[in-house]
């Protein structure tokens, strides 16, 4: 996992997969910045709470920036070290929420991941495999599912490594045409 320039690390709900992304990022033994997607909603008392909760969670050491648009911006502005960006989910839903098209979250995506591929360091992307589920019973949701999958495909396909992160463990994800 050491020589992985990116990592995109895949799951449901509380799988583990923020915990692992910040035990890889720590075991970097690198200057380490967290990007956090996630909104500050006034009123959301339990969203303060997560969000106090994981910068408890995370060695004071570390640097947050706090992007919920732009993800190509803070990646390049983060330093030379590791990144870890917590979490596409959360973006996919701010672009969605800003009435950004398909298109333009997709466009996004690909500066993003472009961003990722200049910098000097290691990036580990956090993300929700949210299509395992019941179709949502709204358009809304089932076009968030589908661009959220359309995303995902695009950075684990840039990744050097993707992992499935089921209940605290990992599952390697490998190209499928590796076995036509």
């Amino acid at each position: 996992m050491a020589d992985a320039h990116l990592t995109v690390l895949l799951g449901g709900a509380r799988a583990g997969k923020t915990g692992f992304a910040e035990r890889l990022a720590a075991a970097a033994g690198e200057q380490v910045t967290y990007i956090a997607t996630s909104p500050r909603i006034p009123g959301d008392d339990d969203l303060e709470a997560r969000i106090a909760r994981h910068r408890a969670d995370r060695p004071d050491t570390w640097s947050t920036i706090e992007e919920e648009l732009d993800l190509a911006g803070a990646l390049a502005a983060a330093p030379t070290g590791t990144v870890v960006v917590d979490c596409l989910t959360t973006w996919v839903g701010n672009l969605v929420h800003h009435a950004r098209t398909d298109a333009d979250a997709l466009a996004a995506t690909d500066d993003a991941i472009a961003a990722s591929a200049r910098r000097d360091g290691r990036t580990i992307v956090v993300t929700n495999e949210v299509g395992l589920g019941v179709v949502p019973a709204t358009e809304l949701g089932r076009t968030y599912r589908d661009l959220l999958g359309r995303v995902n495909q695009r950075w684990v396909g840039a990744a050097d490594r993707a992992l499935l992160i089921i209940a605290g463990r990992a599952l390697d994800l490998a190209d499928p045409e590796t076995f036509a």
